[in-house]
């Protein structure tokens, strides 16, 4: 079992695709999340984020349901859009959601049309999504999950506006920022959307510093036994 009290059928997509055991972030993370909670959670690169983020959205929807979208990830690029489809693809494969991606550079028409004929998560660029938004291209009644991937970069952008426009747009929801850095904007647009969210941190220095000392320890039992 990837987690406590993780679907199966998620767990045995996650051990066939090779991970067999959470990051720290994914196993300190996944109680609050699976709790509805909201949460700003920051750590580097190798903490796996994004796989979290995939990981929480197939534990919660579980399923195809109706037509509107239930979880909504805002990214930075189209290159992170379809990173995130190809994982929900990977580790989903034992589900029947159904995941959608929008750009700048796809059809917004032909977007509007395939979202229309029902999908479960829907993932997109602040700009992109904005714009499906304002055009009444996605409806938000049903969301369970909102989710903001990448949060520093995309902030750093000014996207502050869409976001809000969107999550002021959303009657209730569960909403998630993920970054490497809580900077200002991040900690105000948290303070502004979400509810007495639950703030996360991974430093890595502390990590690397844990794993020099516990080497050390090992280095010093070796020594004794000698």
């Amino acid at each position: 079992m990837f987690l406590k009290k993780i679907n199966p059928d998620l767990s045995e997509a996650l051990e066939d695709a090779g991970f067999t055991q959470p990051t720290e972030l994914q196993k300190a993370t996944f109680g609050t999340i699976k709790s509805g909670a909201d949460c700003v959670l920051s750590a580097t690169k190798d903490q796996g984020k994004s796989t979290a983020i995939v990981i929480n959205v197939i534990q919660r929807l579980e399923k195809e349901f109706q037509e509107s979208p239930r979880a909504l990830v805002i990214v930075q690029t189209k290159e992170k859009v379809l990173e995130l489809m190809e994982q929900f693809k990977l580790f989903g494969r034992n589900t029947d959601l159904r995941i959608y991606g929008v750009h700048e550079k796809g059809d917004l028409d032909y977007d509007k049309n395939q979202i229309s004929l029902g999908i479960d998560v829907l993932i997109g660029t602040p700009q992109r999504l904005s714009d499906m938004f304002a055009s009444a291209g996605f409806d938000v009644n049903q969301l369970k999950m909102f989710i903001l991937d990448d949060a520093y970069e995309i902030l750093k952008l000014r996207h502050d506006v869409r976001v809000m426009r969107m999550s002021d747009g959303i009657p209730k929801t569960q909403r998630l920022f993920f970054t490497h850095t809580i900077s200002d904007r991040v900690e105000a647009l948290a303070d502004r959307i979400m509810i007495e969210p639950t703030f996360f941190e991974f430093d890595e220095e502390e990590e690397n510093d844990d794993e020099e000392e516990d080497e050390e320890i090992e280095e010093t039992d070796t020594n004794e036994t000698e």
